[in-house]
């Protein structure tokens, strides 16, 4: 995290642990939608994935006097989620393993890829668009941000939560791993999947 980054947590926590309510009506509309996707990624249904982020909240509130920063705020709201949810999915056995949700999808169309007697088997047909030249006037566009969402809403929990942890909220991968109790290999894996998926309705709706 930057010396600003730091000085910005800083100020919120002091914010928050004086009971400034606008800063905590900000944390839960910067975090509330990603804790969601990580409760979503270790119980079996949407209602008790929304029971766990409400207690996770009420863990937050309880734990911010105690909050030592060893890591950052993002990453200590999203391991109480994840704590949360695997006490709640014990205690009514619903909890699935994260990292096994769609883990065996392919992350790009194999009909995408040259046939096994082609000269270059395996190979790409047509090469995908690169991520970083899509043009910015077309990301600006409320259809293209509109594909984006509803394309990260779409994947399996597992990989709706690290592409949320990564991409939107900006973790490192060392912040996403430490959050999901994910190896490095699994974090790389479903985020690559995960992009996959997102690049290819990309592609689809830009020229």
């Amino acid at each position: 995290m930057t010396h600003a980054g730091v000085k910005d947590e800083t100020d919120l926590l002091e914010r928050l642990r004086a009971g400034d309510e606008q800063a905590f009506a900000a944390l839960v509309d910067r975090c509330h939608a990603t804790m969601l996707a990580v409760a979503q990624a270790h119980v079996r249904s949407r209602a008790v994935a929304e029971d766990v982020v409400q207690e996770a909240w009420t863990g937050v509130i309880r734990g911010l006097d105690g909050f030592e920063g060893r890591s950052s705020l993002k990453t200590w709201i999203i391991r109480i989620v994840v704590d949360t949810a695997k006490t709640r999915g014990v205690r009514d056995a619903q909890s699935v393993p994260f990292a096994s949700v769609g883990a065996d999808e392919p992350a790009v169309d194999p009909g995408r890829f040259r046939d096994a007697d082609d000269r270059y088997p395996g190979g790409w047909k047509v090469f995908p668009a690169t991520w970083r030249q899509l043009p910015d006037e077309g990301l600006q566009q409320r259809e293209a941000l509109a594909v984006i969402v509803s394309t990260i809403a779409s994947l399996p929990p597992a990989q709706r939560a690290v592409i949320r942890m990564r991409d939107v909220e900006g973790c490192s991968a060392e912040e996403v791993c430490a959050a999901l109790d994910l190896g490095e290999g699994n974090q790389r894996v479903l985020l690559h999947r995960a992009r996959s998926r997102v690049r290819s309705a990309l592609e689809q709706y830009l020229p």
